[in-house]
C-alpha cells in the first residue's frame, strides 16, 4: 500500500514542475512579442510618415513643375517665343556654356605651351650669352697674343726710305702681317739663274751663299732693273714700281739648299697693281 500511495505523488510533482516551465516560457513568449510588436509599430508609423512625406513632397513638385510650365509659357508668350523655341535657345546657350568651357581650357593649355616655350627660350638666350661670353674672352685673349706677337716682329731700316719697317723671319710671322691687312704679300722660292714672276715684278737669283748668308737679286719691274747685291737674310729691300710709284719691299727669309736658293716674300701697299691671276 505504501508503493501505491507514493506513484502518484511522483508523477503530481513532475506535471506541476512542467507547467511550471510551460507558464514561464509562455510568459516570455508573450513578453517578446509585445516588444518586437511595438518595434513592428513604431516601424510602421516612421514608414506611414515617410510616405506622407514622399506624397506631401510629391504634390509640391508636380504643383512646383506646373508653375514653373506656366511661368515658362508666359515668358514665352511674353517674348513671342514657342515652347519648342525656348527650349532650342536653353540648348545653345548650354552649347554656349560647353564650348566657353573648351575655350577656356584650350586658353590654358595655350598659357602653358606658351610659358613653357618663353622659359625654353629664355634658357637658350642664357646659354647664348654664356657662349658669346665664352667668345669675347677668347677673342680678348686672341687679340693680346696676336698683338704680343706682332710687338715680337722685327722692325727694321729699309734701304731706300730708312724708315724702320715690319718685317716676318718665319711663315708664321707672315700670316700675321697678312692679317694687319695694310699690304699684300707674295711668298717666293727661287733656285740661282732662275727669273719668276712674284706679284706684278720679277724676281732673279743671281747668288746665294749659304755659309755666309747673303744672296744677290735682280728685280725687274717698269722695264727697270735694280741689282741688290750681297744683301743679308730679313733685310728689307725697297724699291718704287708702278705709274705712281710707290714703295715695294723684298724679304729673304733663307738662304741654302743644294740648289742655292733663297725664299722669303714681296711686300706690296694695297693701293698696289695685282697680277691677273690674283684678281
Amino acid at each position: 500500500m505504501s508503493e501505491l500511495d507514493d506513484t502518484p505523488r511522483s508523477y503530481s510533482g513532475a506535471f506541476l514542475a512542467a507547467i511550471a516551465v510551460a507558464l514561464v516560457v509562455g510568459v516570455i513568449s508573450l513578453i517578446w512579442v509585445y516588444v518586437q510588436s511595438g518595434a513592428v509599430s513604431r516601424q510602421q508609423k516612421a514608414i506611414d510618415a515617410a510616405t506622407e512625406e514622399n506624397v506631401k513632397l510629391a504634390a509640391d513638385l508636380r504643383e512646383t513643375n506646373a508653375r514653373l510650365k506656366v511661368a515658362t509659357e508666359e515668358l514665352g508668350t511674353s517674348m513671342g517665343l514657342s515652347q519648342k523655341q525656348m527650349e532650342d535657345r536653353a540648348q545653345d546657350i548650354l552649347r554656349r556654356e560647353q564650348a566657353q568651357e573648351v575655350n577656356s581650357q584650350r586658353l590654358e593649355n595655350a598659357q602653358k605651351q606658351t610659358a613653357q616655350q618663353v622659359t625654353s627660350v629664355s634658357n637658350e638666350v642664357s646659354n647664348v650669352k654664356t657662349d658669346v661670353g665664352g667668345v669675347k674672352t677668347d677673342l680678348g685673349k686672341t687679340q693680346n697674343d696676336l698683338a704680343t706677337t706682332i710687338s715680337q716682329l722685327t722692325s727694321m731700316r729699309g734701304d731706300v726710305d730708312g724708315h724702320s719697317t715690319l718685317i716676318a723671319r718665319t711663315h708664321d710671322e707672315l700670316e700675321l702681317l697678312k692679317h694687319r691687312g695694310d699690304r699684300n704679300y707674295y711668298e717666293f722660292t727661287l733656285v740661282k739663274g732662275q727669273k719668276k714672276p712674284v706679284g706684278t715684278v720679277s724676281l732673279q737669283l743671281k747668288k746665294a751663299d749659304a755659309k755666309k748668308s747673303r744672296f744677290t737679286v735682280t728685280v725687274f719691274s717698269d722695264d727697270k732693273q735694280y741689282e741688290k747685291k750681297d744683301r743679308n737674310l730679313n733685310e728689307p729691300l725697297q724699291f718704287y714700281s708702278g705709274k705712281d710709284p710707290v714703295l715695294f719691299e723684298i724679304v729673304v727669309n733663307s738662304v741654302g739648299g743644294k740648289n742655292n736658293q733663297i725664299s722669303g716674300y714681296l711686300s706690296a701697299p694695297k693701293n698696289a697693281p695685282v697680277p691677273v691671276n690674283a684678281q
